[in-house]
């Protein structure tokens, strides 16, 4: 009788050290996006608001989405690569590859959702043509939404750039600057807090809501990108492999809805428009 407990005690003893192993062999992913739990990095504005929105819908689906907010476009990517969440929502695929290639990361879009057209916004000036010469403009810092400011300006004939430059401009790249506009590079996030310090500035879309709202920023638009064609268009971004992952199926299910275009369409009066 002995003999028999101390074989079940060794047994239990032995599950036991099998299913502390594989805890411990648990990847991080799994602690934050696995089950029926994903853990989706986002802006506040309009990311966080879009995917609480799609969020009942993903609980019907059995999967609970739990947004966490970010103020930066750097944290957000490190976050997804080092498995604190099981994806985020807050860039475009150009940002997305150039920040995956130069930080070595593995990381993809699973899904578009929606665009936001940058434009050029301003506090002094009512209309384009009021732009004085020597007028100060800022641009956003980062390099991939810095050239698609660039190419903003030039579309509207406020500077020229160097021919074939495309999606990589940078202002070395300015061949022509007629009205000798001043442009300044500022981190983007810092923009609409120094809108009203220059004569206007090439800003994203969920900055400048979130000022808005918040700080309560009135300021007119003077340019903004066609949404039509536009390659820029906001993703869900995962690590590679995990596009088909279900909790990630259900929360794309979810955000491409029509009860979220409906919302997107009615909250944010054309500077937020559906991608899909």
């Amino acid at each position: 009788m002995k003999r028999t407990h101390a074989i079940v005690l060794s047994a239990l003893l032995l599950s036991l050290v099998a299913l502390l192993a594989l805890a411990g062999c648990k990847k991080p992913d799994e602690a934050a996006g696995g089950g029926r739990t994903l853990k989706v990095g986002a802006t506040p504005v309009p990311h966080a608001e879009i995917l609480r929105a799609a969020a009942p819908l993903a609980e019907r689906e059995g999967v609970k989405i739990e947004v966490i907010e970010f103020t930066d476009y750097v944290q957000p990517n490190i976050a997804l690569s080092d498995g604190q969440l099981g994806a985020n929502y807050f860039q475009h695929v150009p940002y997305l590859e150039r920040f995956s290639a130069d930080r070595h990361l593995s990381l993809s879009s699973a899904a578009a959702v929606h665009l936001e057209p940058l434009a050029l916004y301003s506090t002094k000036h009512a209309r384009l043509e009021d732009l004085p010469e020597a007028a100060q403009v800022t641009i956003p810092a980062d390099p991939t939404n810095g050239s698609r400011a660039l190419q903003l300006l030039a579309q509207h004939g406020l500077l020229r750039l160097r021919e074939g430059v495309g999606v990589a401009a940078t202002a070395k790249d300015v061949v022509d600057n007629p009205r000798k506009l001043a442009l300044r590079e500022i981190d983007a996030e810092q923009q609409p807090r120094t809108l009203a310090d220059v004569d206007a500035a090439v800003i994203n879309g969920n900055y400048f809501l979130e000022a808005q709202k918040n700080l309560k920023l009135d300021a007119k638009v003077l340019a903004r990108e066609p949404a039509k064609g536009n390659p820029y268009a906001n993703v869900l971004a995962v690590r590679k492999g995990d596009e088909a992952r279900p909790e990630v199926q259900a929360l794309i299910k979810a955000l491409q809805s029509e009860e979220v275009r409906r919302f997107i369409e009615s909250t944010y009066g054309g500077a937020v428009v559906p991608a899909f």
